[in-house]
């Protein structure tokens, strides 16, 4: 069994034996989804679900049990805890273990049954509320994303070739483009980003496949504002440590960061990932929003 050890300030023993499995199994699971998306079971019948956070077909339910029989076979569930989409249960309480594997099988499962390509995997692993390990496969892509705590952030292809990824943010503000859902937006977030002094917009599916337009440097800012719902721990977990290893920002609008596996797994509010330095710059600026529109 993978022996994880945290060593303080940090540091932690085993975690590149643990991103290594990750990964095994992020490819894995992205095989999974590109066998129904246009592969082997791709003409079967997506048996799709109309839930409360969304839809849900057989696709997700066949990621989400590929994830979790791979990583309990590697790390059993004494010490590790599994916090998954697809079979979180509301209103229970935060999990006990001391590393929590936070996963989302298929973030975007709207972009993937209509065929828009941009559909993401999220795994991370949170110690103490905060991510240490996170992996995003975008299978579309033949790319999978992934860093460790202190460790920085890389993307890797199908061949094994891997490349660290540096972020900096030099542009003027009213020079940044924003990555945005095509969805998902109330009345109160519409004039949100209508106000705001960046109008650049970039359309993409998937959380994690909009941070990737920043590690990409195809965007700059991305904002989600909770209306009468609220992204989740899943959606967030996994980008946010991609996007911060490799040097961008990941807070609430007032500069606090998220924390995870809290026992409610709604992220409420307004939260702000950047590529740069201007990332206080941007949260003072919804923040100043926000309040004219509440006030």
């Amino acid at each position: 069994m993978t022996i994880l050890k945290y060593l303080g300030e940090n540091r932690y023993e085993g975690l590149d034996e643990v991103v290594a499995i990750a990964r095994e199994v992020g490819w894995g699971a992205a095989e999974v989804l590109q066998s129904f998306y246009t592969g082997d079971r791709s003409g079967e019948d997506l048996q799709i679900q109309k839930k409360k956070g969304g839809p849900v077909t057989a696709a997700d339910v066949a990621a989400n049990d590929y994830i979790l029989n791979n990583l309990q076979a590697s790390f059993g569930n004494q010490d590790f805890g599994y916090l998954s989409e697809e079979t979180h249960q509301s209103g229970s309480p935060a999990l006990v273990q001391p590393w929590v594997w936070i996963i989302d099988p298929l973030d975007g499962t709207r972009d993937f049954i209509d065929k828009t390509g941009e559909y993401a995997v999220h795994i991370a692993l949170v110690h103490e509320g905060q991510p240490i390990l996170s992996v995003v496969p975008w299978p579309e892509t033949g790319k999978l994303y992934y860093a460790t705590k202190g460790g920085g952030t890389f993307v890797e292809t199908r061949d094994g070739q891997v490349r660290q990824l540096h972020l900096d943010g030099k542009k003027a503000t009213e020079d940044l483009t924003l990555v945005v859902s095509r969805t998902h937006r109330d009345e109160r977030f519409k004039q949100l980003l209508e106000q705001l002094s960046y109008k650049n917009k970039h359309y993409v599916g998937s959380v994690g496949c909009k941070i990737i337009t920043l590690l990409e440097h195809r965007a700059d800012v991305y904002i989600s504002l909770s209306g009468k719902s609220a992204p989740k721990d899943w959606d967030f977990a996994a980008p946010e440590l991609i996007l911060t290893e490799a040097g961008g920002h990941f807070t609430h609008a007032d500069g606090t960061p998220l924390k995870y596996n809290q026992g409610d797994v709604t992220q409420w509010g307004c939260v702000i990932a950047s590529n740069g330095e201007y990332h206080p710059a941007l949260c003072e600026e919804a923040t100043t929003i926000l309040a004219q529109l509440d006030s």
